[in-house]
């Protein structure tokens, strides 16, 4: 399979990723975000802004690094709140809103989506800098990101079913 099939794939990945991730979201009330179910250790709103952090820092970050207008599309400050190892928590003033999430979810998809086809097969062939999460070419963390976004698909799915809702699939 030749490398721009690869990121063709990648990409296709990434899009199905997503796209379950939302039917998951889809009937989930912003004043249920931050519920977390007894002898749960995490909530919606933890998991839908680790998912847009750990996007940026996957594909964006990797690809290209960092840009003086990356500010505006995903702060510092949501940065750190949903970096790998926090904790979840209940108190609704440590967190953005729902939409307020959802908008930086959307707006990080939104970009990689917009920029990934101006990279080549020698970029994506790069060394990403460390440390790297699973493999440490730029190819293979955009994988990587549609692999991490399923994983926590299933924990959304399980918080889903113990807020009530019904299963999607």
């Amino acid at each position: 399979m030749a490398e721009h099939e690869l990121v063709w794939l990648a990409r296709k990945q990434i899009e199905f990723s997503r796209s379950y991730t939302l039917t998951l979201l889809g009937d989930v009330a912003e004043e249920e975000w931050l519920i977390q179910p007894t002898g749960g250790v995490t909530h919606l709103a933890w998991q839908v802004g680790h998912l847009a952090m750990a996007q940026y820092m996957l594909t964006l970050f990797r690809l290209r690094g960092k840009l003086p207008e990356d500010e505006s599309l995903i702060p510092k400050a949501f940065l750190k709140r949903f970096v790998k190892g926090s904790t979840p928590e209940g108190d609704p003033s440590k967190y953005p809103r729902a939409g307020e999430i959802l908008d930086v979810f959307h707006r990080v998809y939104a970009r990689l989506i917009e920029e990934l086809p101006e990279y080549g097969d020698a970029d994506l062939d790069g060394k990403v800098v460390e440390p790297y999460a699973v493999f440490d070419t730029k190819l293979g963390s955009l994988f990587f990101c549609a692999s991490h976004e399923m994983l926590h698909a299933g924990q959304i799915g399980l918080i889903r079913r113990l807020l009530g809702k019904p299963p999607v699939r």
